[in-house]
């Protein structure tokens, strides 16, 4: 029998953009997979088990994942509330799920971070990143940690914004827009994980998830829109973050543009040695998928 087919891992945030892609690309693979959600959204999840979770503290939770190989923590909060701030949901939820593999028995803990985190930051949201980060490496759990650049494919966050502002007749960007992405593509990434999950090179380490090629935000819009006669206007920063701060309604938050003016980079080099793999382009992905 092949070794996917008795695989059987968790998902939390599986009806999220990441984890609904990696758990159906899993599934085809004969994985088996056992989607966390946090509410009763199923509508986009068509096979395997569905556990609903408030906190992933629930005991009812732990005999369905006692078969699990691994845990993959998808969880994450990119902008806060007074309801859910980055500590309670980044570093709450991620204490909350290296508990809940320890009373399962899950061994193997997989987690998205984000590319620029670092211990010196200043930034809230790589604080809550980094805290989280911490609590995986103290758990005595194997784990691989990623620190993801934008994750592109259908319906991904980024262009779902961009294909609105197309739909209003016009793309902002803030700034000079010459900051850089490294886009990767979702199903790519979905073979990366389940290396992970398979493969002991893996074991306890922190590895950038980036594409492999570095692209300013100008030069990806302009490819985006691929010839379209979309007008793009940039605005100062000033007023990108005056409309983030006083506008609910904003395509960009404070630290969504933080992020994205963060001109964060990662090592692509790193990635391609350790899985082996030919990674896509974001021009072939935009090319071959229906992102705009």
């Amino acid at each position: 029998m092949n070794r996917n087919q008795t695989l059987t891992v968790s998902i939390t945030g599986a009806n999220g953009f990441v984890g609904r892609n990696v758990g159906r690309q899993f599934a085809k693979k004969g994985i088996q997979v056992i989607r966390i959600i946090r509410k009763d959204r199923t509508s986009s999840i068509t096979s395997g088990t569905v556990l609903i979770s408030h906190d992933l503290s629930e005991k009812r939770l732990i005999p369905s994942l006692r078969k699990c190989s691994a845990l993959l923590h998808f969880i994450g909060q990119g902008k806060q509330t007074v309801d859910n701030d980055y500590e309670k949901v980044n570093v709450g939820l991620t204490k909350n799920a290296v508990n809940l593999c320890k009373k399962a028995g899950i061994k193997k803990i997989i987690y998205i971070s984000g590319l620029g985190v670092h211990k010196n930051t200043s930034f809230g949201y790589f604080i809550s990143k980094y805290k989280a980060e911490q609590e995986i490496i103290r758990s005595g759990l194997d784990y691989t940690i990623f620190r993801a650049s934008y994750i592109i494919g259908k319906d991904d966050p980024l262009s779902q914004i961009l294909c609105k502002q197309i739909k209003n007749g016009k793309i902002t960007i803030a700034g000079s827009g010459n900051y850089r992405l490294q886009p990767i593509f979702i199903e790519d990434i979905s073979k990366v994980f389940l290396q992970a999950i398979l493969n002991k090179k893996f074991s306890k380490k922190i590895i950038d998830l980036v594409g492999p090629q570095t692209v300013t935000y100008d030069c990806f819009i302009r490819d985006f829109i691929r010839g379209k006669k979309i007008k793009i206007e940039k605005i100062n920063l000033e007023d990108a973050y005056r409309n983030a701060l006083h506008n609910k309604n904003s395509d960009f938050g404070i630290d969504d543009l933080n992020i994205l003016v963060g001109d964060y980079v990662g090592n692509h080099k790193k990635l391609q040695k350790i899985t082996g793999m030919k990674f896509r382009t974001y021009r072939e992905v935009l090319k071959t998928s229906s992102l705009s």
